[in-house]
């Protein structure tokens, strides 16, 4: 028989993870949908449509309904989110569930209203929004709703989001349009530059995973890649180093160093001295880059710490807001906040 219940969704970019309330994390999927452009037929979602990316005819396009944190295409982003409650085999079960989302921190009314939209048509009963890096540090198990500053810079696959947190709300907060997918990019064009050699972004992101890093001195590896040579056409190799990885991602890296650092200037002096005693909080996928830690502290002269299962820190942030969401529907964006702007 139908029954409501409560649902936590971290929509990423890269990557979309469900909590159901009492069962946990029930589903942790790529954000990828695969259509045929011929006949506008969905193929595949999520995991099997990850497979195809770089791989499909024509014909065939694997699509991230969701850019740099936002939707990008709402219809995609509808059969995503409905594929994913198939999956977990809960569909059938809800009975116009109450559901949070965590968005980026810097997403406009308009872009808010998109997922409260997508959210209400796959049956929600009640919607509600939440800033990632305030559901991050829940989720991180960080006491923000106490009388002292936290801070807590989370690094998704399409933004990283940065905010100073204190009894409970934002004090300040910026979200840089770079994440895990922008790092991807940065190796693939060093190494087309470098060697005149085309890899897909499928094998910059195992590279990065396997010999990456943010710090020059944090690890010495090497790994062969295999690309398309652009002067012969032919398939070749290549050999990486970690340092070369640390040069390709320099780029990305600076700039969300520029935004934690523009968040420590604007952040109140009281607030400032609790972050410096405490340290800062990474989270997300993109902060399991090696040496990311090491990076910011060095830069900043302020410590800084990775949560533990930094991936999953979103979405059970979440879960602890449902948990509590007569309490904290207050200081949640909803439905009714979204129209009072429009």
């Amino acid at each position: 028989m139908p029954f409501s219940t409560d649902i936590g969704i971290d929509l990423g970019t890269a990557t979309t993870l469900v909590h159901i309330r009492g069962r946990g994390i029930v589903l942790n999927e790529p954000s990828v949908v695969a259509i045929d452009q011929k006949t506008q037929k969905v193929l595949a979602v999520g995991s099997e449509a990850h497979k195809m990316l770089g791989r499909t005819p024509g014909n065939i396009v694997a699509i991230r309904p969701l850019k740099e944190g936002v939707i990008a295409d709402f219809d995609l982003t509808e059969i995503m989110l409905r594929h994913c409650m198939a999956k977990v085999g809960e569909a059938k079960r809800f009975l116009r569930p109450r559901v949070v989302v965590c968005i980026p921190a810097g997403t406009t009314t308009v872009e808010q209203k998109a997922v409260l939209e997508a959210i209400a048509r796959i049956g929600a009963r009640e919607a509600y929004l939440i800033e990632e890096p305030r559901a991050a540090a829940i989720g991180a198990g960080v006491n923000i709703f106490e009388p002292s500053g936290s801070m807590v810079v989370d690094i998704g696959g399409g933004t990283s989001d940065i905010a100073v947190l204190s009894m409970g709300e934002v004090v300040a907060s910026t979200s840089v349009r770079i994440g895990g997918d922008k790092f991807d990019e940065a190796i693939a064009r060093f190494i087309k530059k470098e060697y005149n050699v085309l890899v897909g972004e499928r094998t910059a992101e195992a590279l990065k995973i396997a010999i990456g890093s943010a710090h020059p001195s944090s690890r010495f590896l090497q790994a062969d890649v295999r690309g398309r040579d652009l002067v012969t056409g032919l398939p070749t190799s290549v050999t990486i180093t970690t340092q070369q990885v640390v040069q390709a991602l320099e780029e990305p890296l600076l700039a969300i160093l520029q935004g934690v650092k523009q968040i420590l200037e604007t952040t109140p002096p009281e607030l400032a001295g609790d972050i410096m005693d405490k340290g800062i909080i990474l989270t997300g996928g993109g902060a399991l880059l090696d040496g990311f830690g090491r990076f910011l502290s060095e830069e900043t002269g302020v410590p800084f710490f990775l949560a533990d299962d930094p991936v999953s820190c979103a979405v059970r942030g979440t879960a602890r807001i449902l948990d509590n969401i007569n309490a904290l529907s207050g200081s949640l964006i909803s439905t009714r906040k979204i129209a009072s702007f429009l």
